[in-house]
């Protein structure tokens, strides 16, 4: 399938005999329906072979020009008659166009050449070269330097003449005390008048100074202001056109859903956390697969969204896997979208429970460590109070403080150290800000290492686009470093210890899967991998100095995997 032909509904192929859905696809979490991954075949042996557009993934290492990996998404549909058929899409732009044969078209074109938006962006970029004619006069730079230079002078001289002044008065000082010792009342007097003139001349040298340097740098600001002027102005007509470009294009964005209502993107996400559409809404897969099928009377029966070409250096990103839609942009748009349609229910959603007793590992009179169950709440969330502290609390009625020294994530499994006082929590929160606590976890990662040790460096900050997920940002992100070893290789897949030495959200998870870490996601990681029964990741063992007895406890709880 070198072409995609002129249709934008694709046949499925070897669909007979496969079960369609009970209901659509959750499409923030979800595993893909068998229908789907056979869409995303037929559409990644068309990415392989096609000559249709010319667009440099990062997979071939001979093609010049910037590596842009893609998001694609496939959804499959029900037409008119009964038969199935898939639709493809791609988030953004896709060789420097967003209208290519064969995908969706974008919900509105921003890179049509007689659009007001084409036409709006000209504009504001003869704004910008007007603007930046001005800030590159040699006039504005010359009134920018005067104006520095006088300051600096204003400040030498005036710091000169001060200086002089304490001098001056130190020596009036000294000739009050000694003319005390020697002259007359009457002679003291004419002297003590006559230094007190002298100070007075002094102060007044020092307000005419200031009043002169005062009317040099107000003349040189007048006319630094003076050229300014015109760059303000502009800049303000840029801000104001900017502003009215945006509105309109976000009324452009006009989003419909199975209940035949459309909204735009300002209705959209009016009472959202940011009422100011996220740069690039409507822009992703999702909504564009969405808006043809309603559009064209299509039923949506699921979706998936994959990626295409090389990772990218923050996000863990691999080659056709599978991935969930983005939240910042498209949870509020596809909200709407999907009124109307039966969707399955978010499993993040579903009651997180564990009935049975939490297994204690270790107890005395001070503190104890229990063993996390997976896919278990540390501490409550926003929507859960059930939890390792709600249960904690429980058990411990008469405890008083914190309780728990720190945490896991919620998909990770193993040690939680809990303190019985407010002292005990202090002086064993003391040691792991100090990093004195020896941590070992144990994880499976899905692949073979060839490296057997080493160390992940790699600073993590949070994905604002797509929490709870962590980018690796070298620029705003917090330092998270990992050693490891690995264990054993059993079956294709790698038994391994990981020793943290920071505690970041995710930071084991995203150094096994990312691209510079060990490229190899923990088995069962739904966020960085592929899902399975369970994240194969267990707090394994503890070490630290017992606040009161100052013994060394090193406390193990081994995998259940």
């Amino acid at each position: 399938m070198h072409s995609f032909g002129h249709s934008y509904i694709h046949p499925l192929q070897n669909s007979e005999g496969v079960a369609l859905p009970k209901k659509f696809t959750f499409p923030f979490y979800y595993e893909p329906h068998p229908l789907c991954v056979q869409a995303a075949s037929q559409l990644q042996l068309y990415l392989e072979n096609q000559t249709d557009f010319v667009h440099n993934f990062g997979l071939d290492p001979a093609m010049d020009g910037l590596v842009i990996g893609k998001m694609f998404g496939v959804m499959v549909v029900k037409q008119a008659d009964g038969t199935l058929g898939y639709l493809a899409a791609f988030s953004g732009k896709l060789a420097e166009s967003n209208d290519l044969k064969g995908f969706v078209p974008p919900i509105f074109d921003t890179l049509d050449e007689t659009g007001f938006y084409k036409i709006g962006e000209a504009k504001l970029n003869q704004l910008n070269k007007e603007i930046e004619t001005f800030e590159n006069a040699v006039e504005l730079k010359k009134a920018k330097t005067k104006l520095t230079e006088l300051k600096e002078a204003s400040q030498k001289e005036l710091a000169a003449f001060k200086s002089l002044m304490k001098v001056e008065k130190l020596k009036r000082n000294q000739q009050r005390e000694e003319a005390k010792q020697l002259l007359s009342v009457q002679a003291y007097d004419v002297l003590f008048n006559k230094l007190k003139t002298e100070s007075i001349r002094y102060q007044l040298e020092l307000k005419r100074l200031k009043k002169e340097w005062d009317k040099k740098i107000e003349h040189a600001e007048m006319q630094l202001s003076a050229l300014l002027e015109p760059i303000n102005q502009l800049k303000e007509k840029r801000a104001l056109l900017s502003a009215s470009l945006q509105k309109r294009l976000h009324e452009q964005y006009q989003f419909l859903n199975a209940e035949g209502e459309t909204k735009d993107l300002l209705a959209i996400f009016k009472n959202t956390v940011s009422p100011n559409p996220p740069a690039g809404s409507g822009e992703c897969a999702a909504p564009k697969l969405f808006q043809y099928a309603y559009k064209n009377k299509l039923q949506p029966i699921a979706m998936a969204e994959f990626w295409w070409g090389a990772s990218p250096k923050s996000e863990v990103r691999k080659h056709k896997q599978f991935y969930p839609s983005c939240r910042s942009k498209c949870e509020p748009i596809l909200g709407h979208m999907m009124q109307g349609l039966n969707v399955e229910d978010n499993p993040i959603e579903k009651n997180i429970s564990y009935d049975k007793d939490l297994e204690i590992v270790y107890e005395d009179d001070y503190l104890l460590l229990v063993n996390k169950p997976h896919e278990f709440l540390s501490v409550p969330g926003k929507t859960y109070n059930e939890s390792v502290l709600t249960k904690m609390k429980r058990y411990l009625p008469k405890a008083k403080g914190p309780l728990l020294v720190h945490r896991l994530d919620m998909s990770t499994s193993g040690l939680l150290l809990v303190a019985k006082s407010e002292r005990i929590h202090k002086q064993l929160q003391k040691q792991f800000i100090g990093r004195t606590v020896k941590k070992r976890y144990v994880a499976l990662l899905n692949g073979e290492l060839e490296q057997v040790s080493g160390q992940i460096d790699l600073p993590l900050r949070v994905d604002l686009d797509n929490r709870p997920q962590q980018l690796v940002c070298y620029e705003y992100g917090k330092p998270a470093v990992t050693n490891y070893e690995v264990v054993a290789i059993e079956n294709g897949k790698t038994r391994i210890h990981f020793y943290p030495i920071t505690g970041r959200t995710h930071q084991l998870r995203v150094h096994a899967a990312h691209i510079d870490g060990l490229k190899t996601p923990i088995v069962g990681d739904d966020l960085y991998g592929t899902k399975t029964d369970r994240l194969h990741l267990h707090a394994e063992q503890l070490t630290f100095t017992h606040p009161v007895t100052k013994e060394l406890l090193n406390i193990v709880c081994e995998a259940p995997f």
